[in-house]
């Protein structure tokens, strides 16, 4: 049986959900989930072997589990943010930018409510979602096995556009047993764990591509936390 392995990225370094009674009234709050089209948990040999050649592309979602934005009511909704951008999210030595994006808005949202979640998902996303070329409006599930996020078992669907289904890194997803953390998430966190991508998929418009990428050492679970405005 291989052992799984944990690794937390301690970005502001408190769970946003253990302390949910005590975050104050005017923050906003929930779970979020990334993959992309590289490893982020792998060894240097495998990251510069796919830097410049993929890793332009990713998913990425949040659901809000308590607090409003703007005034607006947000407890339970969703939004994804889908982008391709021009080189490797993360490489250092080269931008990703210019980076498209199209926008996918829960569809149980009222019109206020989704006027509200494009402008929080712009705030949290800030460059990632400047020049959204595409507006969909999606029943979005964002859940974990037993509505734990440590159990590192997500799944984000996004009507039949979009997917993510993640599990545990295991001891049997090291091959050079050298693995780190080496890129960050795309966006900001309380605290972010890498996984393992059982589905990263987009069948969507806007981007001028679509993309099945799974089993990599490619995703993100997180938690934020923000001031509402």
């Amino acid at each position: 049986m291989h052992r799984t392995i944990v690794i937390a990225v301690a970005l502001l370094g408190t769970t946003a959900f253990s302390f949910a009674a005590a975050i104050p009234a005017h923050n906003i709050y929930g779970n979020y989930v990334e993959a992309r089209t590289a490893d982020v948990y792998t060894g240097p040999c495998f990251a510069n072997s796919e830097v410049g050649l993929v890793g332009q592309l990713a998913v990425f979602g949040w659901k809000v589990t308590k607090g409003a934005w703007q005034g607006v009511d947000l407890d339970g909704l969703s939004v994804v943010g889908v982008v391709r951008a021009h080189h490797t999210f993360g490489d250092v030595y080269e931008s990703a930018y210019p980076v498209k994006a199209v926008m996918i808005v829960d569809s149980r949202a009222s019109l206020e409510q989704r006027l509200a979640l494009q402008n929080f998902a712009k705030h949290m996303a800030g460059d990632l979602l400047q020049d959204v070329v595409r507006l969909d409006y999606e029943l979005i599930e964002l859940t974990f096995a037993d509505n734990d996020i440590h159990s590192m078992q997500a799944n984000l669907t996004a009507g039949n556009l979009a997917k993510i289904s993640t599990r545990a890194l295991d001891e049997g997803d090291q091959i050079c047993h050298n693995e780190e953390v080496w890129y960050r998430p795309l966006n900001k966190l309380d605290h972010a764990m890498p996984a393992y991508s059982l589905a990263n998929q987009w069948e969507g418009e806007g981007l001028g591509t679509t993309w099945s990428n799974p089993d990599k050492r490619s995703a993100f679970l997180g938690t934020f936390t923000t001031e509402s405005e």
